[in-house]
């Protein structure tokens, strides 16, 4: 089996994977604030997703170094299906008036429980970024390309489902299909042969958990800290979307509607990955992405201008065409500048840092937006001043978060453009490809 074929094998077992878990992740969402009907619920679901992810990368990181590459994807894959076990096993033990109080412990048990699974799915995306360095000596940006198709494509597969399995079928459904798919890609992945034949170390064997040692070694590529940051505070903002557009999304459409929506416009993601694939990302992958973040947090002041699904399919449209481009030309950038015995670290090292902010915002938006944005723009100051234009509802107060979240969002994207650390890692790139 050569490189490209086995590429191939661990992208189609990479996709199974992913489907599985987005599935997890967005019928629970769905699912608990149709139960609920709770901005909060759902803010906090994201939130809870976000603060596992972040000690995650810690711990994943050194795993992807420590391990073999296939050592590492049967064990996100074990994790994930021990968390699904256990969560049938709380949710078929509990009737359904138990669901529907958003403060429930044990509705909070069933979420922690899966959403540990769906966040173990985090190994794979490190140990996959390892895994093309390896495979690729040339064209590693078109394989991150064919990456984000295939993540583009797991999102546009499970929100469909996802929205369908929940509405007709309910969440036990969906964590049947959870397990017979995590085992699934568990029997598949037994059949890939990865070409490593030994691990090489360039220091001591690494600890099980080394923040420090993976911080000094990410400080010693020339302004990667500086855009580690720089995506960090994206994060932050980021954390506004992932807290309330779902909710944003179910005051104007069905359940099965808003599925629909996000798996048509998922589609888009797989175009702008295919063009990666095909084009690549070109000589200054650093200025396509400051390019490309001011024209996402842009359209963020558009979209949520009218309460109108055409308006928010454009602002959907638009990230999920962009968004897969800037994370591949991030991960040329990183593949080229971190040696391959510490990328596991410095790719874990900056997945758990730049998932730090989205916690604190998904944990303070669902409150922010259902205590001080909502009322007023459903009872406040708000519905005087710009209510005539701007329209009035518990949507447009979560409009004007988003608009808020795209100002900051530009914002921060020029000062990022013009510091030190962008010039430092875009000349030290241009470097390493000589």
């Amino acid at each position: 089996m050569n490189n490209q074929t086995t590429f191939y094998h661990v992208l189609a077992n990479n996709l199974l994977a992913g489907i599985t878990n987005n599935l997890v992740w967005f019928a629970l969402t769905f699912w608990v604030y149709i139960e609920t009907e709770s901005v909060l619920a759902t803010s906090w679901i994201a939130g809870t997703f976000a603060i596992a992810g972040m000690f995650g990368g810690f711990v994943f990181g050194p795993i992807v170094d420590r391990e073999r590459k296939k050592t590492a994807l049967l064990q996100s894959s074990i994790m994930s299906l021990v968390a699904y076990c256990i969560g049938a096993a709380i949710y078929f033990t509990h009737s359904a008036d138990a669901w529907q109080e958003p403060f429930s412990p044990v509705l909070w048990i069933l979420i922690v429980v899966l959403m540990l699974g769906v966040v173990a799915n985090n190994l794979r995306m490190i140990a996959q970024s390892t895994i093309v360095t390896m495979l690729f000596a040339e064209n590693r940006d078109k394989a991150n390309g064919l990456v984000g198709a295939s993540m583009g494509l797991s999102f546009a597969v499970t929100s469909v489902f996802s929205g369908l399995i929940i509405g007709f079928f309910g969440m036990g459904t969906a964590i049947i299909v959870a397990i017979s798919a995590t085992l699934l890609a568990l029997l598949h992945l037994a059949f890939i042969s990865l070409p490593e034949k030994e691990i090489v170390h360039l220091e001591d064997k690494p600890k099980r958990i080394d923040i420090k040692g993976s911080y000094l070694l990410a400080a010693v590529i020339p302004g990667l800290i500086g855009i580690i940051m720089f995506n960090t505070f994206n994060n932050f903002l980021g954390g506004v979307f992932m807290a309330l557009m779902d909710p944003y999304g179910l005051s104007l459409v069905s359940v099965q509607a808003w599925g629909i929506m996000w798996g048509v416009v998922s589609l888009a993601s797989i175009g702008g990955s295919i063009y990666v694939s095909m084009r690549g990302v070109g000589a200054h992958p650093m200025r396509l992405i400051m390019i490309l973040n001011m024209v996402m947090w842009g359209v963020c002041l558009i979209f949520p201008l009218q309460a109108s699904v055409p308006l928010l399919l454009v602002g959907m449209l638009t990230w999920m065409i962009f968004f897969p481009v800037i994370e591949a030309a991030e991960q040329t950038v990183m593949q080229s500048a971190v040696p391959f015995e510490q990328q596991g670290r410095v790719f874990g090292f900056a997945q758990s840092i730049e998932s730090m902010a989205t916690p604190i915002t998904t944990f303070l938006i669902g409150p922010i937006a259902a205590f001080v944005f909502i009322p007023f723009m459903t009872t406040g100051a708000g519905v005087d001043l710009i209510g005539d234009w701007f329209g009035t509802g518990a949507n447009r107060g979560m409009a004007l978060v988003f608009i808020l979240a795209g100002l900051l969002g530009m914002i921060a994207t020029l000062l990022a453009w013009g510091s030190h650390s962008y010039h430092l890692l875009s000349t030290h790139y241009t470097t390493s490809k000589k």
